[in-house]
């Protein structure tokens, strides 16, 4: 099975720059900076129908996940000199340091246009490699939800929730999380 979920498409707004770990780690907080193999990669800011979805999706993950902690863009070390912010991320306990170091329990990205590519393709990998459980894509755009389980070899589907379904729910380290796609994505892109 593929690594990656999507296909990879170029938009405007992804930005790739040239930069040592150290440059990187002096950067001050502000546009949304990953670390990729010597490589800045900077994404635009996010739309309100993004930030909207990841609040909604965030309040219930703490909810439904009391005893894991849910934190929206944080940095997470991944193998092969990588450092990646998801959206979400749920994490066993808070981290020692800047950069989380022990994969998160599940993983969440909100596809937009500029970024899909980097999500569905080069991430989806990425996250596999690092051995995190759980990779859950919201897409504001299709009104829908999938969420991947890692598996020996690769991601393999969970649930997929849309118009014609969306209603659902998944399991999370034994706990049932019920989902509706109307309490996520109340702002149609």
């Amino acid at each position: 099975m593929s690594q990656s979920i999507g296909s990879e498409t170029t938009m405007p707004g992804l930005q790739r720059v040239r930069m040592s770990y150290d440059e990187w780690l002096a950067l001050p907080e502000g546009p949304k900076a990953e670390w990729v193999d010597g490589e800045v990669v900077m994404n635009p800011g996010a739309s309100v129908p993004h930030q909207d979805a990841s609040f909604r999706l965030t309040s219930v993950l703490r909810v439904a996940l009391p005893g894991l902690l849910v934190v929206q863009e944080v940095n997470v070390q991944l193998p092969n000199n990588r450092i990646r912010i998801a959206d979400i991320s749920v994490l066993d306990h808070a981290p020692e340091s800047f950069v989380v170091t022990v994969a998160p329990r599940l993983v969440v990205e909100i596809l937009s246009p500029s970024t899909r590519g980097e999500d569905t393709v080069r991430k989806s990998g990425e996250y596999a490699a690092a051995g995190i459980g759980q990779y859950w894509l919201l897409d504001p755009e299709l009104y829908a939800l999938d969420i991947y389980a890692n598996e020996s070899d690769g991601w393999s589907p969970l649930l997929h929730l849309d118009d014609h379904a969306p209603d659902g729910q998944v399991e999370v380290l034994g706990t049932t999380v019920v989902l509706r796609l109307a309490d996520l994505l109340v702002i149609r892109s």
